[in-house]
């Protein structure tokens, strides 16, 4: 048994498909002699490939973000162009008969092995943009997760070093049972997918793609934050029964869909759901959510092949529009950088800490035409249309700082406006809100609301933020609580705030769905609450069982205990006698 962090809980059981850096189908590491030609010229097309889409993404970028944006493409084109590097591929296939995708595979550990060996941070950067390039060669070779993939058969568990967004989508509707990640956070890509999937999920399992190989048993229990690895028998019929557990509760559950959100006293609540696009959205309505709290519009750049227009942006914000319970989508401008790059905006300035860095509306501000061109896009998104007659769309900014940075805001928006205005497109004004994740933005709470039309708490930054600890290194992301007592304090002062304010105030981060945590901010008086689609109806179930009175006694015990254990286990003996019937599937 292996111990991880629990992201996304619940029991999964099936076989193990491992996800390298590389994809390279298990079944064909090495080729026939008869083959080396094919395979040769399979790697001679997927290079010319390459080459013409990153000519395009060069002269695309160069257009909507700068020449120095697009100069990462020319550099990339040059590593295909490398004759040495070229060599060393068909050299590969032709002596060793490795498979192409094999082949990049030992291309990339050799670069790895040979910049590892020096102290040049700009050489040790280049492997960032040997990688981009296997990738891209890759994708032409051997997509992720084949249909005719014999791994695939039955339930399957992901094992990955982190699961990206790219590699997320490729996985599509495969039978993905659970997910087990060796880095990651409860705030990771691999977790937020996975919880809004319905997914156990546990990260932080240092080591684990070395001790499985595709179609190993694997276990995961995403309460307990465990991964057992071929178990006896007994120990998988006990697993069994925990996985019926589970998804019987959860089917459940989903039957609430249709009933209001209360409390036990009978107090209407909003909860609402975090997307990353279409499918998203679909699903939320499903679990019934009122509508989206967060769209995460990132995404739609990190899974583009190139970068979405104004045009294309436009299509797919109407589409989530169109899909959302009640048409209500709060939309956050570009959230780029820390865990989360594309090749074209800010790959060329590494950064020692990209979490407190050049990420966010800091990078947005410094590419003016690019960041307008995705607020028109949302300001078009808001107008009635023929389908949607009653759109409810607003706009959010993440990471805000000061109060400058708001004003600055606001003109762009206006800017945006008038463009609008003077094109003739039919647009519509929104609501101005901005995400509450910097400390500094929290002590000024007071000040900032009059300059916003709502908050949204951003809880999974903040409280990185405030606990001084990056929440994806495992030797400090025990810190990242949001039950810190230092964490409960500054969240109640900022919504006391904002409700005296008369300043709508959300939580959108992954804190929302925290039974224990979401509790307390009940009873801080917070009522709109923004989370992964899947937890809705367990969080539905949940306030059901808690009056406002019990949630606000709840909080004072929290306050008078000075360790975030004391805190942690309080609350859970609280709940399991509140709503025992939701402990299969409630997170420890």
């Amino acid at each position: 048994m292996r111990k991880g962090i629990a992201v996304s809980p619940g029991v999964a059981i099936g076989n193990a498909y491992c996800i390298h850096e590389v994809f390279v189908d298990p079944h064909r590491v090495h080729i026939e002699p008869s083959e080396v030609a094919q395979e040769l010229a399979r790697f001679e097309n997927a290079r010319k490939k390459s080459i013409a889409d990153l000519r395009g993404l060069q002269e695309k970028v160069e257009k909507q973000v700068g020449k120095d944006a697009a100069a990462v493409f020319a550099v990339h084109e040059s590593i295909l162009l490398d004759a040495a590097l070229v060599d060393k591929v068909r050299g590969w296939i032709q002596n060793e008969r490795l498979s192409a995708p094999a082949a990049l595979a030992r291309l990339v550990e050799y670069y790895r092995d040979l910049l590892n060996r020096t102290e040049d941070p700009y050489l040790q950067e280049r492997l960032a943009d040997i990688r981009d390039v296997v990738e891209r060669l890759t994708a032409y070779l051997s997509p992720v997760l084949q249909k005719d993939s014999k791994v695939l058969e039955g339930p399957t568990i992901v094992v990955a070093d982190e699961l990206l967004p790219s590699q997320a989508v490729m996985l599509g509707k495969k039978p993905v049972h659970g997910i087990v990640t060796e880095s990651g956070s409860q705030t990771s890509h691999a977790a937020i997918i996975a919880r809004s999937r319905g997914i156990p999920a546990v990260c932080g399992v240092t080591g684990i793609l070395k001790q499985v190989k595709n179609g190993d048993l694997i276990i995961v229990d995403g309460r307990e934050g465990h991964v057992l690895v071929n178990p006896d028998p007994e120990v998988v019929a006990a697993y069994r029964k925990l996985e019926r557990e589970f998804f019987d509760l959860r089917d459940q559950l989903a039957h609430n869909r249709d009933q209001s959100a209360v409390t036990a006293d009978g107090v209407s609540l909003q909860l609402l759901a975090n997307i990353n696009g279409p499918a998203d959205a679909k699903a939320a309505a499903a679990m019934g959510a009122c509508g989206i709290g967060l769209y995460r519009t990132e995404y739609l750049y990190l899974t583009h092949p190139s970068v979405p227009g104004e045009e294309e942006q436009l299509q797919v914000y109407r589409r989530v529009v169109a899909l959302s319970p009640n048409h209500r989508v709060t939309i956050r401008t570009l959230d780029i950088g820390g865990d989360k790059t594309v090749p074209f905006l800010g790959r060329e300035n590494r950064e020692a800490n990209p979490f407190m860095g050049w990420r966010s509306i800091r990078l947005s501000f410094e590419h003016p035409e690019f960041f307008l061109s995705q607020i028109r896009a949302i300001l078009r998104a808001a107008a009635p249309t023929e389908e949607i007659p009653d759109p409810d769309v607003n706009i959010m900014f993440p990471m805000v700082t000061t109060i400058e940075e708001l004003r600055r805001l606001r003109a762009i928006v206006r800017r945006a406006e008038r463009q609008l205005q003077e094109q003739g497109k039919e647009y519509a004004k929104v609501d101005f809100g901005m995400m509450l994740e910097v400390p500094a933005a929290a002590v000024m709470i007071d000040q900032m609301v009059e300059s916003v039309d709502f908050v949204s708490i951003g809880s999974n930054d903040l409280i990185q933020y405030l606990m001084a600890a990056d929440r994806d290194n495992p030797r400090v992301n025990h810190l990242c609580q949001p039950l810190a007592p230092a964490v409960l304090r500054v969240l109640e002062n900022v919504v006391r705030t904002c409700l005296k304010a008369h300043t709508p105030v959300t939580l959108c981060g992954e804190m929302a769905a925290h039974p224990q945590a979401f509790v307390l901010l009940l009873g801080m008086g917070l009522r709109s609450f923004s989370m992964s689609p899947s937890f809705i109806p367990t969080i539905k179930e949940l306030a059901a069982h808690v009056s406002i009175d019990q949630a606000k006694e709840l909080l004072q015990r929290a306050k008078h205990f000075k360790t975030t254990q004391r805190i942690h286990r309080m609350l859970n003996a609280e709940l399991e006698r509140l709503a025992p019937n939701l402990r299969p599937i409630l997170m420890q």
